[in-house]
């Protein structure tokens, strides 16, 4: 008889005290949690939980029985909530999850604070708050100390996820090395899969950033040994996301045509479960094959509608990384300014979600794709915001495409009227030859006149008359007509024209 099926037959007796029955809906709850069935878990708790979203029903149970009553309508919450884009579902989460917390704190039970705090760290997570989430994982582990207990297993797969998705990966992969043994003797499948399918993406990204085919090897290694463990566990949502995981494996060594058959069975599990928020993340997967593949149009719809479909829900990371690669193909098929757009947007998105170095990804991926057609103080900005935010990044490629946008930003930056004579002593163009072509003095004054403005405004806080002086006008009128005139494109960077107060009828009369 399988574990389900002994809850339900306990369940039947109607003997049981109030405290038992809960603990064993909730324990029956956790178990179609575990294989990945959402439905069935909140079925579990109808009688206690009338819908997600309101308050469990307490009454008549011991503190105890409250406290795991609590918990784990806090981690439904956050799971459900997730899957199907509830708005709010994760801060409703970390106070049901807090109550529990605190409770369990007052018993002075540890592996249960430490179960909290892991999953309380898992809610902000999906938010994007990394810095919070290690935080509360690290309490956690130092709580339990060296035991073997499933708690404690929780929270290093947790911490490693944490950290890979920070860009982290030499500590995420220390996480993985340092607990493989004590994860081999656990019995849990689940926990199994999780460990599993996190080493196998920390070796993927450190594949992709050190260029090494061992790790490549490894990681698909690993993602056999996770989607076995799932489907020992039963648990299709995770055996899916695998799916998903060795696409972007395959993207990366190039095997496109195996990446999209992974995709297909991801996304024929995705839309069973009825989960459009990984049912999104698998289209935005396919979209940067698509465009690997030189197939514009058709990653421009994909991505599209993976964008539309993340927009509302509460994993704003997500959401950035979709209007990334949307902005980004849509740059490619020439449409630049709609495509301006959408990278700027993603840049908002992730620093909504707290998620910097995604910010940064998309203020890169924005000089890289539209930085030819950019005046160099707005090259020299984007690149500075990328720069920032990557400073520490351990993800795939980044620090040599930092570089190679330096290089551009130098060579933008480079006097132009330097280049002639530069270009001859180099061994280049000679002094008459093809590096005047299609230049503009005209141009090149303008643009140059422009960054003093724009300097000016901007060391003046905004204010015109201030700017005015610092560029050595008389008189601030005649600078208002330069930017009016000749540099509209300026006009954000001064401060909102006061209105001024005109004088009263009554005033006027008493005058004339």
């Amino acid at each position: 008889m399988s574990i389900t099926a002994r809850l339900l037959d306990r369940l039947a007796d109607t003997r049981l005290a109030a405290d038992e029955r809960a603990r064993l809906r909730v324990r029956l709850s956790r178990e179609h949690l575990d294989s990945g069935d959402y439905d069935a878990a909140l079925e579990a708790l109808d009688a206690l939980w009338p819908q997600l979203g309101a308050r469990p029903r307490l009454e008549g149970l011991g503190a105890a029985a409250r406290a795991e009553l609590l918990l784990h309508a806090g981690v439904l919450t956050g799971f459900v909530g997730s899957h199907r884009r509830v708005d709010g579902a994760q801060e409703q989460a970390k106070n049901l999850i807090s109550e529990a917390l605190n409770a369990f704190e007052g018993m002075g039970d540890r592996e249960r604070v430490a179960e909290a705090r892991a999953e309380l760290a898992y809610c902000y997570w999906r938010e994007g708050a990394f810095d919070e989430a290690r935080v509360l994982l690290e309490e956690a582990l130092r709580g339990l100390g060296q035991s073997e207990t499933e708690a404690r297993a929780l929270a290093l797969v947790r911490l490693a996820i944490v950290e890979r998705s920070a860009g982290r990966f030499r500590e995420a992969l220390r996480a993985h090395q340092g607990s493989a043994a004590f994860f081999e003797r656990l019995q849990s499948h689940s926990l199994k899969g999780r460990f599993h399918v996190g080493l196998a993406e920390t070796y993927r990204h450190l594949a992709e950033s050190e260029a090494r085919d061992d790790y490549t090897d490894r990681a698909f290694i690993e993602y056999e040994a996770a989607a076995f463990h799932f489907s020992a566990a039963g648990h299709e949502r995770y055996r899916a996301a695998v799916e998903n995981n060795i696409a972007c494996l395959l993207l990366f060594v190039g095997r496109h045509a195996q990446a999209h058959e992974h995709l297909d069975r991801a996304r024929s599990i995705f839309d069973a479960l009825g989960d459009g928020v990984r049912a999104a993340q698998t289209d935005e997967t396919r979209a940067r094959v698509l465009l690997a593949e030189g197939r514009l149009e058709e990653a421009e719809r994909t991505a599209r509608a993976a964008a539309r479909a993340l927009e509302h829900c509460d994993e704003a990371a997500l959401f950035a990384d979709a209007l990334m690669t949307l902005g980004t193909v849509l740059a490619r098929h020439g449409r630049r300014e709609e495509a301006r757009t959408l990278l700027s947007s993603a840049e908002e998105a992730a620093l909504r979600a707290g998620a910097p170095e995604a910010a940064g990804r998309a203020a890169l991926a924005a000089a890289e794709e539209l930085g030819d057609e950019m005046l160099p103080r707005e090259f020299g900005a984007l690149f500075e915001r990328a720069a920032e935010r990557l400073a520490g990044s351990q993800q795939p490629g980044v620090r040599d495409r930092l570089n190679a946008c330096a290089l551009r930003f130098v060579k933008a930056r480079a006097p132009v009227l330097d280049m002639p004579w530069r270009a001859a002593r180099d061994g280049g163009a000679s002094a008459d030859g093809g590096v005047w072509d299609g230049f503009s003095l005209r141009r090149e004054v303008l643009r140059y006149e422009a960054e003093l403005i724009e300097k000016a405004l901007r060391d003046a806080g905004g204010s015109v008359s201030r700017a005015a002086k610092l560029l050595g006008f008389r008189h601030h009128q005649t600078f208002v007509a330069l930017l009016n005139n000749r540099h509209r494109e300026l006009l954000h960077a001064r401060n909102p024209i006061a209105p001024r107060k005109g004088k009263s009828s009554a005033h006027r009369r008493r005058r004339a």
